[in-house]
């Protein structure tokens, strides 16, 4: 989980890029953020999102002096933890208050009172730890397969993951598909184009990003950015969505150029900070 404030006012929006992950967003006390869902509806308070929430580049964030509480989940705990299945929000996203009713306010407010964003991330865990449930209605050969996927940065082919768990091609789309809201193949491509994108924004070169992440060549990589985001892999390098990720998500494979601990670090004058749990 992260903490992100907004100091002033999202000018333009924030383009919302998607990743491999259910993306819960917590709103702190009374900032209420608009999300355009792309296809002209506003979505407005704390959200929950499929994997590949914003394909398409048409997503974005509005507001002003806005606080939230970020979780990204595996969409195979999702369920578990939030009592709602990727597949219900395959690809978009339900607003919290719908999902939860008032216990969503009661979040709301109780992030607002405390006091530090150490505390909002205890009082975030204490919630999911609440909410719970550990009877996981995904099947063993689904998650794994999820791993597996997760693992080799969506370079797995499909047929060869299907004989390894013992099961059809036709059966474990069906049954991934239907648990986790995306056919394995569509997981693969945001799996490996997450990957991509990072190294875009770490400055590796479209040539160099395509050969060493699986992609056919250079056009196929620019094919594939353009369809996740709208933008050229050049343009999406500079997008704060990512730009923020090696501080608010660091990661085995994405170690932040220095320690952020406690203080927060700009995407970019005037859009967003973001303070990552330790």
């Amino acid at each position: 989980m992260a903490g992100f404030g907004v100091p002033g006012r999202l000018a333009g929006g924030l383009r919302v890029v998607p990743h491999p992950a259910v993306m819960l967003v917590l709103e702190v006390g009374e900032c209420r953020a608009v999300v355009d869902d792309g296809t002209g509806r506003r979505h407005r308070g704390s959200v929950v999102a499929g994997p590949g929430f914003g394909a398409g580049g048409a997503v974005r964030a509005w507001g002003s002096q806005v606080e939230c509480v970020q979780v990204r989940l595996s969409p195979v705990a999702a369920r578990a933890v939030l009592g709602v299945s990727p597949a219900d929000v395959a690809g978009g996203m339900a607003v919290l208050d719908d999902l939860w009713g008032r216990d969503a306010a009661r979040v709301r407010e109780q992030l607002g009172e405390a006091s530090s964003w150490q505390e909002r991330f205890a009082l975030t865990d204490a919630l999911l730890a609440r909410r719970w449930d550990a009877r996981s209605p995904v099947d063993a050969e689904v998650a794994r397969a999820w791993d597996r996927i997760v693992a080799g940065r969506g370079l797995l082919r499909i047929g060869p993951l299907a004989d390894e768990l013992g099961w059809s091609r036709k059966r474990l789309w069906s049954r991934f598909h239907a648990q986790l809201g995306m056919p394995p193949k569509r997981a693969a491509q945001l799996v490996r184009f997450d990957h991509a994108a990072h190294r875009l924004v770490a400055g590796r070169g479209a040539a160099r990003v395509a050969a060493e992440g699986g992609y056919a060549d250079q056009s196929h990589l620019h094919r594939e950015v353009m369809a996740f985001t709208g933008l050229t892999p050049a343009a999406v390098a500079a997008e704060p969505f990512l730009t923020i990720d090696d501080t608010a998500w660091p990661g085995p494979d994405r170690t932040p150029a220095r320690d952020p601990g406690p203080r927060s670090v700009s995407s970019r004058p005037g859009t967003a900070d973001s303070r990552r749990r330790p």
